[in-house]
């Protein structure tokens, strides 16, 4: 669900045309609705509203302090993977937010610099980081609140670079291995091994997965309590799926029927990080033709944004759906598109409508935002929409070929408003200039 839609053959966020957001701001341009960022936070808390869950936004999805501080004002916590983001979330969030600090890599400087802003919970990624942050904790006089991170090893479920409970990735303790490293720490004066924590990668479109995990993560909660450890947190992460096709995507309420039955049987207190399924659908990227070009065989829409603005497509071979603002007469307001997530091409061929690839400015081959995809004629100066653009869009940006990154407005019904300005060549140079010689 979301507040984008054509009216009058314009595409409109919320009550704003997008015309008009082009004009003011610039190209390209990240479109935030506010609506459908509070609906998908909303449709989270409801479904899991027996279970009084701790919700922690995950800050990697998307990080702009202004759509952090809002999830803040409207009940939720923080999931961060690193000093930065944990950063982010004290500077956006309310005072005394739960942040939960996640990731393979902490450093002892960045354990000192949770455990001393107060941080929620740690969740542990290896036998070495548990130690190392029993290690800090001691040195500070504290003990930290740690859940252990386990690789259920479960069936693949999604793209191979964002599947993390599966044999053979980084993520996790090894479920193998994971009660002898909680039976190493009982007792342990820097520690407290409070939760369990299993996310399983994303986007995930199917329940079934969780429910699998869930059945593993009610024996591992035994298993630990039998040790000693007081275990009061099943943290099940997030990773559920968006509609980048059409509707291929289960409600929150599908995830909460099969995750619900552990916290009943285990008592413990649920813990959430979404992220994609608040902001994955809650925003467009907003770009302007430069070029179009047929050659060998192929026709080309060359237009302002790229693959350092949206790296999905490149780096994941991601499809989004990508329409024109203003779709002419005798051309569908919108793709036809299929919501079957194993088919590698769901676009249909449409009426006044041929295959081209959409591609960027940056020099790379792999600079596309879309291939063979059915769309209208278009010409210079036109206004294309990549949708659900909102998760791992700007958060991934880069400045590659010296490119500026792109700003981002945020659409509350009838207004709008900058939350992030655009670049400019000042902001490239600034950590170069006073190093020149």
């Amino acid at each position: 669900m979301d507040h984008f839609e054509y009216r009058d053959r314009t595409l409109f966020c919320e009550d704003v045309p997008v015309p008009e957001l082009a004009e003011k701001y610039g190209t390209p341009l990240y479109v935030y609705s506010q609506a459908t960022l509070l609906h998908h936070l909303k449709e989270v808390q409801t479904a899991f509203a027996e279970a009084k869950p701790v919700i922690c936004y995950s800050v990697k999805a998307n990080g702009n302090l202004s759509l952090c501080r809002l999830m803040g004002q409207h009940g939720s916590g923080f999931d961060v993977t690193s000093q930065g983001e944990f950063q982010r979330a004290l500077k956006a969030g309310p005072a005394g937010a739960k942040i939960v600090f996640a990731g393979v890599g902490k450093t002892d400087a960045e354990i000192e610099f949770a455990l001393k802003n107060g941080v929620f919970l740690f969740d542990v990624e290896s036998e070495q980081e548990l130690l190392a942050i029993g290690a800090v904790a001691q040195k500070l006089g504290v003990k930290a609140n740690v859940a252990l991170r386990v690789n259920p090893d479960l069936p693949p479920k999604t793209h191979v670079k964002t599947d993390t409970s599966v044999k053979g990735v980084k993520f996790g303790l090894d479920i193998e291995t994971i009660i002898d490293v909680a039976k190493s720490v009982v007792g342990h004066p820097g520690l407290a091994v409070v939760g369990l924590h299993m996310h399983l990668g994303s986007p995930i479109l199917k329940a079934e997965p969780y429910r699998q995990g869930c059945e593993k993560g009610v024996a591992l909660i035994r298993a630990f309590r039998a040790q000693g450890h007081n275990i009061q947190y099943l943290n099940m992460g997030g990773g559920f799926g968006i509609n980048y096709r059409k509707d291929e995507a289960k409600p929150a309420s599908a995830f909460a029927e099969v995750i619900l039955p552990a916290v009943r049987e285990t008592g413990c207190q649920l813990i959430l990080e979404p992220g994609r399924f608040i902001v994955g659908n809650a925003a467009i990227l907003l770009s302007r033709v430069v070029f179009t070009k047929s050659t060998g065989g192929k026709h080309y829409v060359i237009q302002d944004a790229a693959m350092n603005d949206l790296i999905r497509p490149t780096l994941y071979g991601s499809l989004h759906r990508i329409w024109p603002v203003h779709p002419a007469a005798g051309v569908p307001v919108r793709p036809d598109v299929n919501g079957d997530p194993d088919d590698p091409n769901p676009f249909r061929a449409m009426p006044n409508c041929f295959n081209q690839d959409v591609v960027g400015p940056v020099c790379e081959s792999g600079d596309y935002l879309a291939k063979d995809r059915p769309l209208p004629a278009l010409t210079r100066g036109d206004l294309l929409a990549v949708f659900s653009a909102g998760a791992y869009g700007m958060t991934m940006a880069s400045n590659y070929n010296s490119r500026v990154r792109a700003a981002e407005v945020l659409v509350t019904g009838r207004t709008h408003r900058l939350i992030r300005r655009r670049e400019t060549f000042a902001d490239l140079v600034a950590c170069e200039e006073d190093c020149l010689t």
